[in-house]
């Protein structure tokens, strides 16, 4: 499939190629460079991260021992993740 590279560097994906990749406006390609200079595109999915000082660590682990409210997993595994990040 033969695309260009505009003065900005971005290239256009044909319409049937991205619906076919359910690429949308905002989706992620990792790009790699292969022996012989060859590319490789594949789509990926970005999350976000919880980067938390140790004084936001603090207050989260505080109220989680309140007990007040769970939190989501998705935010337990992230804090988690940002304290063994931290250290």
């Amino acid at each position: 499939m033969l695309v260009s590279v505009d003065k900005r560097g971005s290239i256009g994906l044909p319409s049937a190629l991205r619906k076919s990749l359910n690429l949308e406006a905002g989706s992620y390609l990792d790009l790699e460079v292969l022996e012989g200079g060859k590319l490789s595109l594949s789509p990926v999915i970005v999350y976000p991260t919880v980067r938390l000082s140790d004084e936001g660590l603090a207050k989260l682990s505080e109220a989680r021992k309140t007990g007040a409210e769970a939190m989501p997993d998705w935010l337990v595994r992230e804090i988690a993740d940002a304290s063994a990040s931290h250290k």
